[in-house]
């Protein structure tokens, strides 16, 4: 059996985990063949592609990033001309490499790509990679775990110059539409308010909340996520990139919403872009662990012919779902989720008013 292997999207912490734990499970339990396609599907279209082996993959576990490489514009059908070549793709991992299969790493739109391969006639198992914890169906992604952590110590550092200076610190994380990284986050670090997507909120109420905690507590600390947005507002966008599969790039609320409350207000306001700090660097414990068992479960699937699934943590179990229930869809943060339920009954503010 030759089974190929792709990392796509953007780079995560806990990617070179999961490539271990399926070269190395392939290789024990059932003598695969494992060829790693660099770039991503990028890889596929200009041919670009390895032999993974036992000793390619030794001494990776705790390494950041990727070692095949990845590409977060690639997508075969609908390249950055606007051609459809996915027959290109196809014909490379057919004809030339004669994969029997193909395990592919990645978020929304990655799922989205392996789906519709799959569909083509080429055998594809998922494994969700996301910082951004918004792929449906699953319960936790690796690399959001290791993102977490980079906002927690980002706002205790934080914290620390809010007390010392009496100020309003802002820390403005990724997520894009979800929440997951700035609710978490911010519990972790102990936010006074936070700011997500799924609860626009209101600039004046925050404003009035912020005055009246400069002469009790005397400093406030907020965290906001990249996709946040005041009532009547649109979404903070960065830029927009033509030929990208997800063009729009969010970023800059932060700095917005410092600009709104600083007229307000006696403390100084000041705004932190975490940005890509959150997915860089080496994978937390939990994250090493996860991601090996995603490639280990991922393996299970390519071994009993499972096609055309992707792994999903469910519970605290390893489980799998159609690829076709998740590809292309993202999973927001419910009213429900606990992490929210403890975070208003603790007073944090996330929208008209404390606990509101």
């Amino acid at each position: 059996m030759h089974i190929g292997l792709l990392t796509g999207g953007g780079d995560c912490p806990g990617l070179n985990a999961v490539i271990r734990a399926v070269t190395l499970a392939l290789a024990n339990e059932c003598r695969a063949r494992v060829t790693g396609i660099e770039r991503g599907f990028w890889g596929l279209l200009h041919g670009r592609a390895r032999p993974l082996e036992p000793a390619t993959v030794h001494g990776i576990l705790a390494e950041g990033g990727t070692i095949l490489g990845t590409h977060n514009r690639c997508d075969p059908f609908h390249d950055t001309d606007g051609a459809d070549r996915s027959a290109q793709a196809l014909a490379f991992a057919r004809d030339e490499l004669r994969l029997d299969g193909l395990v592919a790493i990645g978020g929304d739109g990655t799922m989205q790509i392996a789906e519709r391969f799959h569909r083509l006639g080429l055998p594809v198992v998922g494994v969700p990679k996301t910082i951004d914890n918004d792929l449906p169906r699953n319960d936790r992604s690796f690399g959001f775990d290791s993102a977490v952590a980079v906002v927690a110590e980002a706002l205790d550092r934080l914290a620390t110059t809010a007390r010392s200076h009496g100020r309003v610190m802002i820390a403005e994380t990724m997520g894009r539409y979800a929440g997951w990284i700035a609710l978490e986050g911010g519990l972790a670090g102990g936010a006074d308010a936070i700011l997500i997507p799924e609860r626009p909120f209101d600039v004046a109420a925050l404003a009035r909340w912020c005055r009246e905690r400069e002469g009790t507590v005397g400093h406030t600390l907020i965290c906001i996520a990249e996709g946040a947005r005041a009532h009547g507002q649109g979404l903070t966008v960065q830029a927009r990139i033509a030929d990208s599969p997800d063009p729009i790039r969010l970023g800059g609320v932060g700095a917005w919403l410092q600009q709104q409350l600083q007229p307000a207000l006696t403390s100084e306001v000041r705004t932190t872009l975490l940005g890509h700090v959150q997915r860089g660097g080496t994978p937390t414990p939990f994250d090493r662990v996860l991601a090996t068992r995603f490639g280990y479960h991922a393996a299970q699937l390519v071994r009993g012919g499972r096609w055309g699934r992707m792994v999903v943590l469910a519970g605290a179990e390893c489980d799998s779902v159609p690829l076709d229930e998740v590809a292309g869809l993202s999973r927001p943060v419910p009213a429900t989720d606990g992490r929210l339920q403890a975070a208003l009954g603790l007073g944090v503010w996330m929208g008209d008013a404390p606990g509101a």
